[in-house]
């Protein structure tokens, strides 16, 4: 089969190579991959590949070969899926408690685009708790994390300030029902919540925008700069507010996959994707992923996809 792997190459990120499907674990089904999503933190690992690197954590697409312990969808059922890597290639093993089935009415595009964004945020605003009638502040939003967030935040009653870095990348978030910024500054607190995931001089500026007793929830850097924060600075800004560091994965990931897909199926969620293509333009995608030429996500297809 074929499968793309890293090339080290800050231009041309991986490369084509033919190896054996894999071998499974009993608790895994084979899956053929008619649909998968790169995450912007993977263009950042395909910088510096560590040996065995084998990328791809959102697919979609059908079991070939069910899980030898009897768990999971049978052959022949139409999946999304979260392996912990491998999901850039014609077939991919994933263990059973990551998959969740697919209803005719979601092709695999959509569903591709789901599990690492789609889990984020659910994960993100469980631990942002109650949200109806709460200000919360979202920075760093128009990638596909931003996306699901604004939708289930509004949806579920919160009042959304999100940060974008130009107009157009705020359009979508705007007729979500977010208030759109284009720098932490203009952000017009004060905020019961902040998510914050840009790091470098944001943060602090995130955190002097919250409540006192209010919380701030660090979920990334994708300006990959280190945050720096004066503890006499502190002194003069909101008191009491919790610092709380999220990382969202920790399997099993079935069940919020599988809430997910309901919240789709009901017309509750829509997958922003701004680009999908053949995977022969993996390559490419990545680079325009990594340098923020995509807004929401991208899908490569591989062939057969619905």
């Amino acid at each position: 089969m074929q499968r793309l792997i890293p090339t080290g190459d800050a231009a041309r990120p991986v490369a084509f190579a033919e190896v054996p499907q894999p071998v499974l674990e009993p608790g895994e089904a084979l899956i053929k991959v008619e649909a998968f999503a790169p995450n912007r933190g993977e263009t950042f690992l395909l910088e510096h590949p560590r040996p065995g690197l084998l990328p791809g954590k959102d697919i979609a697409g059908l079991v070939v070969q069910a899980a030898a312990d009897g768990s999971g969808p049978d052959i022949g059922t139409r999946v999304v899926g979260h392996p912990a890597q491998g999901g850039w290639a014609e077939y991919a093993a994933v263990p059973t408690h990551s998959l969740a089935v697919l209803p005719d009415s979601i092709d695999s595009a959509r569903a591709a685009a789901l599990p690492l964004a789609g889990i984020t945020a659910l994960r993100l605003l469980r631990t942002a708790g109650v949200l109806a009638g709460r200000r919360v502040l979202l920075t760093g939003a128009s990638g596909g994390v931003g996306h699901y967030v604004t939708e289930l935040a509004v949806g579920a009653g919160a009042e959304l300030t999100v940060v974008t870095a130009t107009p157009v990348r705020g359009e979508r978030l705007a007729e979500l029902g977010a208030k759109v910024v284009h720098e932490v500054a203009a952000a017009q607190g004060p905020f019961d919540v902040a998510l914050e995931s840009t790091g470098g001089p944001d943060l602090p500026l995130a955190l002097s925008k919250v409540r006192p007793g209010g919380m701030l929830v660090w979920f990334g850097q994708a300006s990959r700069t280190p945050v720096s924060l004066d503890f006499f600075q502190l002194l003069g800004g909101p008191e009491r507010v919790t610092i709380q560091h999220f990382h969202y994965a920790g399997a099993p990931y079935g069940s919020d996959l599988s809430a997910l897909v309901s919240l789709v199926e009901q017309g509750r969620l829509h997958p922003e994707i701004d680009r999908v293509t053949d995977w022969a333009q993996t390559a490419d995608t990545l680079v325009d992923l990594r340098e923020r030429r995509i807004r929401g996500k991208a899908v490569l297809l591989t062939g057969g996809a619905r």
